[in-house]
């Protein structure tokens, strides 16, 4: 059996590319979601606010839920860790 990803390099993965460290842990299907959201809340929050705005309010929905999978895949990684079990 191989062994589990290191999870500080699923964090990194993660902080670096949204779905990213879920993909990395051998869970595909919840990495692309969160990177589907990502772009979706992006976008909306994007021409829901006027240009007088900055990036980060510009882009604030997107920027929310990419903040999210972050802690979600490094725990994810943990746990996979602590039983053993690698993607």
């Amino acid at each position: 059996m191989p062994k589990p990803i290191n999870p500080y390099f699923v964090l990194l993965l993660a902080i670096v590319l949204p779905g990213a460290g879920h993909v990395a842990i051998g869970d595909a299907r919840r990495g692309l979601v969160f990177a589907l959201f990502v772009l979706l809340f992006s976008i909306v929050t994007y021409m829901t606010t006027t240009p007088d705005h900055s990036f980060i309010g510009r882009h604030a929905g997107g920027l929310f839920i990419w903040a999210i999978s972050i802690p979600d895949a490094y725990r994810r990684a943990r746990i996979r860790v602590s039983t053993g079990r690698a993607a």
